[in-house]
């Protein structure tokens, strides 16, 4: 759906067409600043979906900062896709199918839950959440971290929460990193193992979200994807680097990274 805007300069008549969800600063150029901030953010993603999880609520709140919670999440759906797609390429030998068969339905349902949800939140109550989410998952991860029985959870509850968790929160703010980290995190995965499982089950996630955001939100179209295409090459660039990254990061740092940079990510969307 779209509105029209017809706007008579002294008899020159300029047309404009906004999606119904998109705000008009959306549709202008973006300063010098919010573009340098929309690119850096891009390539964290590539560094993120090469490896180095949990800097994903950073490139959130970057975007949200340039193009406003909700409309964030058009544009950066594409360049996710593109990071998974490199990622399920690279890290394909590391996959652990039941982890993902786990997670997989929960999630689905939370990204249903979150369809329906999401038109429903003003961009005040989305901003919020999405930090709150993120900060609660801090305090998540580091009791998983932290606590004195080292015992793998097995339960189905856990599992089915912290996927409809996950599936939800991806939905309204591309922030399911955070929960399927928790669960991972407390599975005891190798760092490669945490990778490659990760990348495919993003990858089918958002696969699966690609319907909603183009004709039930309409986050993503024509105007969000050429947004998304010029940060592509950065993307590639982060792709690129991160693998060189986690290469010299070791398992046990591995983990304490993931924890430092979901917490700097939440406080930096909390106090914007």
């Amino acid at each position: 759906m779209f509105e029209l805007f017809v706007i008579n300069h002294k008899h020159k008549i300029s047309i404009i067409f906004k999606p119904n969800n998109y705000n008009l600063s959306i549709l202008g150029t973006l300063s010098n600043s919010d573009f340098l901030l929309a690119a850096f953010c891009a390539f964290l993603l590539g560094i993120s979906k090469s490896g180095l999880k949990g800097i994903a609520v950073l490139i959130v709140t970057g975007f949200a900062l340039v193009y406003d919670a909700r409309n964030s999440t058009g544009v950066l759906m594409p360049l996710l896709i593109v990071g998974d797609v490199f990622a399920i390429t690279y890290y394909k030998r590391h996959v652990q199918w039941n982890y993902i068969i786990k997670l997989l339905p929960w999630m689905i349902l939370g990204v249903l839950m979150g369809v329906v949800g999401g038109k429903l939140i003003s961009e005040s109550i989305f901003k919020y959440g999405m930090a709150g989410i993120i900060l609660f998952s801090v305090a998540l991860m580091w009791y998983w971290e932290n606590k004195k029985d080292k015992s793998i959870p097995s339960h189905w509850t856990f599992a089915s929460s912290m996927g409809i968790l996950a599936g939800f929160t991806t939905m309204v703010g591309n922030l399911a990193g955070a929960f399927s980290n928790i669960y991972f995190l407390a599975m005891r995965l190798p760092k490669n193992t945490f990778i490659g499982t990760a990348a495919w089950l993003f990858f089918l996630i958002n696969t699966f979200k690609l319907p909603f955001h183009i004709w039930n939100w309409e986050t993503i179209n024509k105007i969000s994807i050429l947004k998304s295409v010029e940060l592509v090459p950065f993307v590639i660039l982060g792709l690129v680097s991160g693998v060189f990254i986690v290469k010299k990061i070791n398992d046990n740092s591995y983990r304490k990274l993931i924890l430092l940079f979901t917490a700097l990510g939440g406080i930096g969307m909390l106090f914007n």
